[in-house]
């Protein structure tokens, strides 16, 4: 069998690695940080400790497939999988709630209309019904199999099956996220559920197409799942598995070129002036970061251009005094109260463009607060580690020079999550501020910027450039190449790399 290098230790990555030494290959990887998990980062402090990318676990499966199809030991002995329940709880803007439940239908509906008024339940539901065949007709092609030849066709055809809608004399149909909320759930408050899953991902709902109904079907249908002792474990699980299979590490080991021979990838070279020979090379960066690493673009003609102008992530770490109450939800959002000044900050004014011009921070911005009910994150029984998330700009100069520096942006999240953390202020601790620039760090992203999942429609703009590369022997892996972003797709996308590799270019995914 031949020799691998693998670029960067980010999940997707990882994923390959095992995969492919699985399959009798000699691999190594070589990671300019000094440790695994690309996003799954750790901070431990005073006997607290937090997750920095990810906090919650959804389609499982993808990650048990890993651990079935590379060793004995399945994923559950290895991690504790829990499952989240209740779902979330939802704080609106004009103070009312609700609390779902786990993966349950029923119960959703019931919820919604006890809490937001007869009628509301049976709308969410239906759209639920509709967001499902919108993901029986696009998980094959966007998750399962390597990126069609003719992409393009998957840019325009719409899945969302939408409801005709009268509007101006004429019959319409949404062709939006923000339209499906407008035309099909006709409530705010639906509606600020139904785009909080895309702003998660950082995308704008006002242009988001209506595919991205998938994203809170998926959680509807396979649950939220957190792991034990926090994420950071399933990338230690996955790591000790590369290891089992006798992957190489070799952390502090920037590469800064591609090797070509013959026209094709023949290696790598390092930072320190070495080369690593390898009949293949995987390379788990971003887009921008391996053209600079070949000095040009690797992709072909007709290839999906690489997404841009994607937000970011700030996170602020809470260390606080006083148990977690019994009973109190792992995740909580707390919805913005100004829909749209948040997007034209996250977005610009045009519905599309991240520009980030406005004239100040959202003071109240949708925030996602993590209380998880877990042992291991606190000193004792008397504390608790809480992690508050939003969405913020990318455009790290721009978004410093409008915030005077994070800290003033981290206290309008404190002040937002005071709403459902009692006594907050009077309980902390103290806190620390994870930036965009901690992301870059972490990722090599230069902007901080986390990729999107891969939808379809849009006219392409939210598929990714494919696994294989106009330079034979060069495969891409991770959240910036097909499938896209997220925890999950990065585990696909090394199971599509694996196959292409093992058994080539006429791999059409797991059947």
């Amino acid at each position: 069998m031949g020799r691998i290098t693998v670029i960067g230790a980010g999940m997707g990555a990882l994923a390959a690695a095992a995969r492919l030494a699985v399959a009798g290959h000699r691999v190594a990887v070589y990671e300019r940080g000094e440790t695994y998990g690309g996003a799954l980062g750790r901070v431990e402090r005073d006997g607290f400790a937090f997750d920095t990318g990810p906090g919650l676990l959804p389609l499982p499966a993808v990650w048990r497939d890993l651990f079935v199809k590379t060793g004995k030991e399945p994923l559950e002995a290895c991690v504790e999988l829990v499952q989240v329940d209740p779902s979330a709880r939802h704080l609106f803007a004009d103070g009312t709630e609700v609390t779902l439940p786990n993966a349950s239908r029923a119960g959703a509906v019931t919820a919604l209309d006890e809490a937001l008024g007869a009628g509301a339940g049976d709308r969410w539901g239906d759209f639920l019904v509709r967001a499902r065949e919108a993901w029986d007709r696009t998980r094959r092609p966007l998750l399962e199999e390597p990126l069609w030849s003719d992409w393009s066709v998957l840019g325009e055809r719409e899945p969302y099956p939408s409801v005709p809608h009268k509007r101006l004399l004429r019959t319409r149909r949404a062709a939006t996220l923000a339209e499906i909320g407008a035309w099909e759930l006709r409530d705010p408050r639906l509606t600020a559920l139904l785009e909080s899953h895309a702003l998660a991902y950082g995308l704008d709902p006002r242009v988001a197409p209506a595919s991205a109904a998938v994203l809170p079907y998926l959680d509807h249908a396979f649950g939220t799942w957190y792991v034990r002792g926090g994420l950071r474990e399933l990338a230690r699980a996955v790591y000790e598995r590369c290891l089992a299979r006798r992957v190489e590490f070799h952390f502090g080991n920037e590469v800064t070129g591609i090797l070509e021979k013959d026209g094709r990838a023949a290696g790598v070279e390092l930072a320190d002036g070495s080369v690593a020979e390898a009949d293949f090379v995987v390379a788990g960066v971003a887009p921008d970061v391996l053209d600079r690493m070949r000095g040009t673009a690797v992709r072909g003609d007709g290839e999906v251009p690489p997404q841009r102008g994607l937000p970011s992530r700030l996170s602020v770490l809470l260390a606080l005094r006083g148990g977690r109450p019994e009973g109190t939800a792992h995740r909580t959002v707390v919805h913005a109260e100004d829909r749209e000044r948040e997007l034209e900050l996250l977005f610009g004014t045009g519905a599309g463009t991240n520009t980030g011009t406005s004239s100040g921070p959202v003071t109240r911005p949708t925030v996602t607060v993590l209380r998880p009910d877990d042992p291991a994150l606190v000193p004792d029984a008397d504390h608790e580690a809480i992690t508050l998330t939003a969405v913020v700009p990318a455009q790290l100069d721009a978004v410093q020079a409008e915030f005077e520096g994070y800290e003033p942006h981290a206290q309008h999240l404190i002040d937002v999550a005071e709403r459902v953390v009692p006594e907050l202020r009077e309980r902390l601790l103290w806190h620390e501020v994870r930036t965009p620039a901690d992301i870059a760090d972490a990722t090599g992203v230069a902007d901080g910027a986390v990729p999107a999942p891969a939808l379809a429609a849009a006219g392409g703009a939210l598929l990714h450039p494919a696994n294989t590369t106009a330079l034979p022997g060069l495969f891409t892996v991770g959240g910036w190449s097909h499938p896209g972003g997220g925890l999950a797709h990065a585990g696909m996308s090394g199971a599509l790399v694996a196959g292409l590799i093992v058994e080539g270019p006429e791999f059409r995914g797991s059947q």
